[in-house]
């Protein structure tokens, strides 16, 4: 079954130094595609340029984890309802960003997996699965 992925667990998929926290949303990637809204094209690559500017990774390692990324089973899903989206990251106090994950999840009826402390909570008040970390 699909399930959401947010950026905070495709960065401790793909960044060499981090630990392995988000294993459970990996092994389910080989059979279940993940879920995202169209930002998080963007907000993947932001993490890898901030590696970058950081030294985690070199500019060669971003072509080498942009190529592995792409044999990823990722589906973009559509634009949101604005109006859904802001409520939810109202109520829950959460980015416009995580507020996306959090209703594209709602909406499709699926588990999201993040390893974003403040989305989880808001996902499992609002009835929402989540992927474990491990």
């Amino acid at each position: 079954m699909p399930f959401v992925v947010d950026a905070s667990v495709a960065a401790n998929w793909l960044l060499p130094d981090e630990e392995p926290e988000a294993l459970e949303a990996w092994r389910r990637i080989t059979d279940d595609p993940a879920l995202v809204p169209q930002h998080w094209w963007f907000e993947v690559r932001n993490v890898l340029l901030t590696a970058e500017r950081r030294q985690r990774i070199s500019p060669n390692s971003t072509t080498a984890i942009l190529d592995r990324l792409a044999r990823i089973r990722i589906t973009f899903v559509a634009q949101p309802n604005d109006g859904s989206v802001f409520a939810l990251a109202r109520r829950h106090h959460l980015t416009f960003y995580d507020g996306a994950y959090l209703e594209l999840a709602m909406r499709e009826q699926i588990a999201l997996a993040t390893l974003d402390l403040a989305l989880a909570a808001a996902a499992e008040r609002e009835g929402v699965a989540l992927v474990l970390a491990t």
